[in-house]
C-alpha cells in the first residue's frame, strides 16, 4: 500500500513539473554583443602615395636612435601600403627570431590601418575571432602604421623587447613624420 502511495505521488509530480515546463515557452539566448554600431567608420585612414626610401629610412633613424638611446636591440622593419617591405635594420645583437616578427606587425598596421597592439587587445579580452582574420597577422604590441598629412603610407614594426618596448621604439619612428 505504502509503495502504490509513494509511486502514485511521484507520479503526479512527475506530470506537474512536465506540464509546467511544456507550457513555458523556452526563451532563446541572446546573442553576444558585439559592442554596439559606431556612427563612424573606425580606422578609416585613406591611403596615400606609398612611403619611399627616403621617408622610410628617416623613420628608421629616428626608430633606431630611440632604441640606441635605451640600450634597447630592436629589429626595425617600415614597409609600404601594401605591407610589402621597404627597409629593415636589425640592431646588432637583436634577437634573430625577431626579425619576422617585426615585418608582421608593420604588415598588420599597415594592411589593417591601425597598431598592431589593437588585435592583442582583442585576444586579451577574449576574442579569438581575430585569428581567423589573416593568417599573416601578428597580434602583438609594435606595429604603427604610418600617416602623412592624413594619408596612410605605410607602417613600422619593431621586435626583440617587450611588446610595450617595441611600441615605443615604433611610436618614436612614426613621430619623425610629424
Amino acid at each position: 500500500m505504502r509503495f502504490s502511495v509513494l509511486a502514485g505521488a511521484l507520479c503526479a509530480t512527475l506530470l506537474l513539473v512536465t506540464s509546467a515546463s511544456a507550457q513555458a515557452p523556452a526563451t532563446p539566448a541572446a546573442p553576444p554583443s558585439a559592442g554596439g554600431t559606431p556612427e563612424k567608420m573606425p580606422f578609416d585612414i585613406p591611403y596615400g602615395q606609398s612611403i619611399g626610401e627616403e621617408k622610410a629610412k628617416q623613420v628608421l633613424v629616428a626608430a633606431e636612435a630611440e632604441g640606441k638611446k635605451r640600450n634597447w636591440k630592436m629589429n626595425i622593419a617600415v614597409v609600404d601600403t601594401n605591407g610589402e617591405l621597404v627597409h629593415f635594420l636589425r640592431m646588432d645583437g637583436a634577437q634573430i627570431a625577431s626579425v619576422n616578427v617585426s615585418i608582421g606587425k608593420a604588415r598588420t598596421a599597415a594592411r589593417f590601418r591601425r597598431e598592431s597592439r589593437v588585435f592583442y587587445n582583442a585576444y586579451e579580452t577574449g576574442h579569438p575571432y581575430v585569428a581567423t582574420l589573416d593568417p599573416t597577422l601578428v597580434a602583438s604590441p609594435g606595429g604603427f602604421p604610418l600617416v602623412l598629412d592624413g594619408k596612410l603610407i605605410g607602417a613600422v614594426g619593431c621586435s626583440g623587447g617587450t611588446g610595450d618596448q617595441d611600441a615605443l621604439i615604433c611610436k618614436a619612428g612614426a613621430d619623425a613624420l610629424k
